[in-house]
């Protein structure tokens, strides 16, 4: 990781490397579909809570990843769905069909694996939980990191 701290989030991994821990741990990266589900805990808005209370973005971050778990938990208990770090989905990055489905799945091949989420380095208005963006699976950085379930 870049930032150094017990409690902050692991960062600077890639695809591949998020992937690898999740099936040595016997665990799996979540689709786009289950992490969004997931990061709105219910709710149909785009945030779970005023932004302040459940985001770490470029406004508010002092330009560095936070401890987990110091923002507003949504209401499944889940904390820092939405900025501190990217998070890694399984799924291919792609564009969505106009079809209204549920529990959608991605494309079975593409370049770019999608991240959610948002992170401390991104605009206020991108912690939302349906942003989504695509990045390539070699590239680290350090506001992206793994959720695995």
């Amino acid at each position: 990781s870049h930032f150094k701290g017990v409690s902050l989030p692991v960062e600077t991994i890639g695809w591949d490397e998020a992937h690898a821990y999740c099936v040595a741990a016997g665990m799996r990266l979540p689709t786009e579909a289950e992490w969004e589900y997931a990061a709105r805990g219910g709710n149909s808005a785009a945030r779970y809570g005023t932004l302040d209370a459940v985001a770490w973005d470029d406004g508010n971050s002092g330009s560095k990843t936070h401890e987990v778990g110091q923002k507003q938990a949504n209401a499944y208990g889940l904390y820092d769905m939405l900025g501190n770090v990217w998070e890694w989905v399984a799924d291919w990055y792609g564009y969505y069909g106009s079809d209204s489905v549920n529990d959608p799945q991605g494309p079975s091949s593409g370049q770019d694996h999608a991240l959610r989420g948002g992170s401390w380095v991104y605009s206020p208005r991108d912690a939302r939980a349906s942003l989504r963006v695509r990045y390539a699976p070699g590239l680290r950085d350090k506001d992206v990191d793994v959720r695995a379930g």
